[in-house]
């Protein structure tokens, strides 16, 4: 893509209203703008990692053996009231009433509608098990939104649902959704750390958060040194290593946030082994058993011919909330350093002299070599000063930045700067062509 012909409004100033990191990157790099309280535009540049996110979530969740599909925003309220959560939910739901006076909702989650979708269709233990899975936008009506994306009223979110026959296959379909997002979140560079957690209004008998360390987190957690010096391992077995791991690394090991009982955790865990730090929530899961397929009648036939209530589980991910974790786990003074798997283009393409014919012909080169190779590149063919051009790149964080002029034609170079550690080297072209795509 050509900045020329791209819509990147970067603003040099930080925004008086963004109070944390995250808000004031994701604004001054040009990824999004602020409709009304707590509800944003994501532009393109912001739109491109949420889809580079999503495609992550999604790969996971297929590979755990999820199947995607997609519910709508807005859901009947006669679902929740079946469940008995239409009251009891609380004004963070923001209800409806359509022209024919039918009472509606903008959902906050979607237990209730798949589970009516599931009763409909699943008849016979045969069809089990089964989890389904969509990314979807959310809304709950916070009271003060605040923190741009984190802790906004409309969100993106992958959220999916399983269901088994009984307990034990239930609470194996939690653990590979467990497993899963271990795995999904170090594709994204993060090291996630799960926290047994308070079922809140989804409900439950079991519930984990995964959270981010940062700062800037929005709960202070207190949790065991060796969940920061050992991170869970991805590559374990479902059924055996697995509960172990979730006893020592999320009960023994427990983080909690500042709404848990932190006296009790002081008193389980060593104090020369105890960490205090802040962290963000990115991740959710629940194990809740009957909870919705009880008073919801979704039942199907057992072996034996009786009819059997669904064991369920739900699995949330603030997609549009993950990414602003990520701008607070990941940048420095200057802007945005963009984990590889989430960067919006892998390399940015500087051209120093744009209306030098020289340079532009060794730019449109370099652009159509990396774009042969697959490299998503950003080019900056803009006639602006280069300090301009160095500072937007530095902001929006993309891994690579390529570098060409005319004293690099010259000695036959292109210079290359790894974002991350801010390393520089002039190299052949064919070669920092190797170094990126390798």
């Amino acid at each position: 893509m050509r900045l020329s012909r791209y819509f990147l409004p970067v603003m040099k100033d930080t925004p008086a209203e963004a109070q944390i990191v995250s808000h004031r990157l994701m604004l001054r790099a040009g990824l999004i703008r602020q409709m009304s309280s707590g509800i944003y535009a994501w532009l393109p540049l912001g739109h491109k990692v949420l889809q580079k996110i999503s495609a992550i979530v999604s790969d996971e969740m297929a590979k755990a053996g999820a199947v995607e599909l997609l519910m709508p925003t807005l859901q009947s309220a006669d679902l929740w009231r079946e469940s008995g959560r239409y009251d009891a939910y609380g004004e963070e739901m923001l209800r409806i009433t359509d022209r024919h006076d039918r009472d509606m909702l903008f959902g906050p989650t979607n237990e209730e509608m798949i589970t009516d979708i599931v009763r409909q269709e699943l008849k016979s233990y045969k069809d089990l098990p089964l989890n389904l899975f969509h990314i979807q936008w959310k809304f709950r009506d916070e009271i003060r939104p605040r923190f741009g994306v984190m802790r906004g009223r409309e969100f993106l979110m992958k959220d999916a649902y399983s269901f088994d026959l009984d307990f034990d296959a239930s609470r194996l379909a939690y653990n590979k959704m467990f497993v899963a997002y271990l795995r999904m979140f170090d594709r994204m560079g993060l090291q996630a750390i799960p926290m047994r957690a308070d079922t809140g209004p989804i409900g439950g008998d079991l519930s984990h958060e995964f959270i981010v360390l940062a700062d800037t987190g929005e709960s202070e957690v207190f949790l065991h040194k060796g969940l920061v010096e050992e991170p869970v391992p991805t590559e374990i077995d479902y059924e055996g290593d697995l509960t172990s791991i979730i006893n020592s690394k999320t009960n023994r090991y427990a983080a909690t946030d500042e709404i848990h009982d932190a006296a009790k955790f002081e008193a389980e865990v060593d104090e020369a082994d105890r960490v205090t730090a802040r962290g963000i929530e990115v991740g959710h899961i629940f194990h809740f058993g009957t909870k919705y397929s009880e008073p919801m009648n979704a039942k199907v036939q057992g072996p034996n011919g009786e009819l059997i209530p669904l064991q369920m589980g739900s699995y949330g991910v603030g997609i549009s909330r993950l990414l602003g974790a990520i701008v607070e786990a990941s940048h420095d003074d200057d802007g945005i350093i963009w984990p590889e798997a989430v960067a919006p283009y892998q390399v940015g393409l500087i051209s120093l002299r744009p209306k030098d014919e020289t340079v532009s012909a060794a730019c449109d080169d370099a652009y159509a070599k990396l774009t042969a190779l697959g490299v998503d590149t950003l080019y900056d063919d803009r006639d602006e000063r280069p300090g301009a051009k160095f500072a937007t790149m530095d902001l929006i964080g993309l891994p690579w930045q390529m570098t060409i002029g005319p004293k690099g034609i010259e000695k036959g170079v292109v210079e290359l700067k790894r974002r991350a550690t801010g390393e520089k080297q002039e190299l052949p072209l064919d070669k920092a062509l190797e170094l990126i795509a390798g």
